[in-house]
């Protein structure tokens, strides 16, 4: 070809390179004069005009791709940014290592069969949904035609968190572990930080509950307690108590937890595996009903449980163990020591309406007798509900959280950060032979039991101490009472707490070492008290041991229930019934009485379980020994 090239190289501030030849002037022939004689085309083009484009690879194969560009007066060359037709799903694993603790794993796929991105988009899109529905429990169209309208719109839960809580290493959990693995699992959330004692309770009175899918408390049990409590005293709380509620496990006391973790088929854990193995199962969704206990106190005052309500040795180890909170969960392990270096028998009368089917469990001991209460205490007048101000809910809260991980895509309005010392109770414990000398029984109540006076006898202000002065019981504060609830349904199984009991119940009086009253099957994260119980079976279970045990004794019965195995143990002095009812009476002037592991005014007490009142969050449920 006649003539030259000329190349330039034109750079824009797009990344593609641009490289443009063009023809340059030469002079003209004697042959170019002949053409320019001849007649125009019809349609002359211009310099821009372009002749042919195409895209083109490069040699070798494996390098860029170009487009090329011919017009009359150049040819365009134009380097391509890689195109990715691909697209791509992740998944994320928590698989027990070789110690059996979890870690987090993460696993992308790269969707590429296709030739576009759409088709790609759309196929792994099919399965993060097929995946998706599976580990909810969904159900899949026998057509094939996976869609993601299949999958319900994510849940808005409600996070509150005790940042005083195991340690002090709730919110630390709860940063590095909880709220990572619900924002991968698509959940949306807000979160509020309690600031003191009482506070989820006062804040559950307040909110708009339309706005949320459930309400999941960050900490112990103490928390959980406070945030059913509260739904419960709420003019609606026939629709408020029907709002799901979860644990997340990060307090010392975590009983319900241990429970969930059962229930979801998972092996026993404690601290992080624990919380994790909670928040897996959260993440996957799904609901139980929950039984509540209506307990009434002898001041006439009623609160609700879900998880015990304990005289004696295990509310002895609760309370005392207070001071020990800095250690966490090991608290729990050196209260069971020095209660037992201390330990007490109590004289008291424990009643009970019998379960109609008793579940297949180890049957008491003893035979029972049955007669009826003679107690006649007259309840005094119920303490005026006293509420301090609803600190903020969640429809007046506009103000931004000042950290963005606090709140989600999808959640109602953002909630500022805000701060309770929570916990339950949890022992460590066991049973044993005749090492110890047979414990003596506590002095009984100086008056008769029918007194108004007996009825009030308080640990603090009434007689001389039963426990030693080192012992750390906290003095009742007016935190420790509880406020009458001004909803919940009646308790038609039970007569006023003064009046004798209907026939049909079962009454028994003596010196017990403890009394415990249990509804789930866990009274820590490691002790299986009731290990037959469910969420819903309607069913309180009460347990109890007798006095003239040894400490050896009672050491190795709390050992074998971190088993569950401590009914197998033959212990002579254990006992155990299956109820829909009970009534508490002490005949001892000093002691502790706990609900859910929080102390309560000491006197005569009654309970009636109300089934399936209450709706936890529980994930699908587990085949035993098998990993979800």
């Amino acid at each position: 070809m006649n003539g030259h090239l000329e190349a330039e190289e034109q750079q824009d501030q797009r990344p593609e390179q641009e490289l443009t030849w063009s023809w340059g002037h030469r002079p003209r022939s004697a042959l170019d004069r002949v053409k320019a004689m001849a007649p125009p085309p019809p349609l002359p083009l211009t310099p821009s005009t372009p002749l042919l484009h195409g895209e083109f690879g490069s040699y070798p194969a494996r390098g860029p791709r170009f487009a090329l560009t011919l017009t009359p007066q150049a040819l365009h060359i134009q380097r391509l940014r890689p195109s990715d037709s691909a697209a791509y799903f992740c998944i994320y694993t928590y698989p027990r290592g070789r110690r059996g603790g979890r870690r987090r794993a993460a696993r992308t796929f790269r969707a590429d069969g296709a030739a576009t991105y759409e088709e790609n988009r759309a196929e792994a899109q099919r399965w993060a949904t097929a995946l998706t529905c599976l580990l909810r429990g969904l159900p899949l169209p026998g057509d094939g035609e996976i869609t993601p309208d299949l999958l319900p719109r994510p849940p808005r839960l409600l996070l509150l968190v005790n940042p005083f809580g195991g340690r002090g290493l709730a919110w630390q959990w709860c940063k590095n572990h909880v709220l990572p693995m619900i924002s991968e699992a698509g959940l949306s959330f807000n979160l509020i930080q309690t600031e003191r004692h009482n506070h989820a309770r006062e804040l559950v009175q307040g909110l708009s509950l339309s706005e949320w899918d459930g309400i999941v408390t960050v900490s112990g049990d103490g928390l959980l307690y406070e945030v059913l409590n509260g739904l419960l005293e709420r003019p609606d709380w026939e629709e408020a108590v029907k709002t799901p509620v979860g644990i997340l496990p990060c307090g010392s006391g975590n009983a319900l937890a241990g429970a969930v973790n059962q229930h979801g088929g998972f092996e026993p854990a404690l601290g992080i595996d624990l919380l994790l193995n909670c928040s897996l199962l959260l993440c996957r969704g799904g609901s139980h009903p929950l039984d509540l206990l209506s307990v009434t106190l002898a001041s006439g005052s009623r609160c609700f449980s879900f998880l015990s309500v304990a005289w004696g040795f295990v509310s002895d180890v609760d309370i005392q163990s207070e001071r020990f909170r800095a250690l966490g969960s090991a608290r729990f392990t050196l209260g069971t020591v020095l209660g037992l270096a201390t330990l007490h028998t109590y004289r008291g009368r424990l009643s009970y309406l019998p379960a109609t089917v008793e579940p297949a469990s180890p049957a008491p001991a003893h035979g029972l007798p049955r007669a009826k209460s003679e107690l006649t205490l007259a309840p005094g007048p119920a303490p005026p509900v006293a509420h301090s101000p609803l600190h903020r809910s969640v429809s007046d809260l506009p103000l931004p959280l000042p950290q963005p991980a606090l709140t989600s895509p999808g959640s109602p309005e953002p909630l500022p950060i805000l701060s309770l010392n929570g916990g339950g109770p949890e022992l460590a414990g066991d049973w044993g032979g005749a090492g110890d000398a047979p414990l003596s029984p506590d002095p009984l109540l100086p008056s008769p039991p029918g007194s108004p006076k007996a009825a009030q006898l308080s640990p603090i202000t009434e007689g001389a101490s039963e426990m030693p002065a080192s012992s750390g019981l906290p003095p009742p504060t007016p935190d420790a009472r509880v406020a009458i609830s001004a909803g919940g349904p009646p308790d038609h199984l039970l007569p006023p707490l003064g009046a004798p009991l209907p026939p049909g119940w079962v009454t028994m009086e003596g010196d017990f070492v403890l009394i415990l009253a249990i509804s789930p099957s866990h009274l820590g994260a490691d002790l299986v008290a009731a290990p037959h119980a469910r969420f819903d079976d309607g069913l309180v279970h009460l347990c109890w041991v007798r006095g003239g045990i040894s400490r050896a004794a009672l050491l190795r019965l709390f050992l074998a229930m971190e088993r569950g195995s401590h009914f197998s143990l033959g212990c002579p002095q254990l006992g155990y019934a299956a109820a829909r009812a009970f009534r508490l009476e002490p005949l001892t002037p000093r002691g502790v009485l706990t609900v859910d592991g929080e102390q309560v005014e000491y006197g005569p007490l009654q309970a009636q379980v109300h089934p399936g009142l209450g709706t936890l969050l529980t994930g699908p449920s587990g085949c035993p020994g098998r990993e979800p």
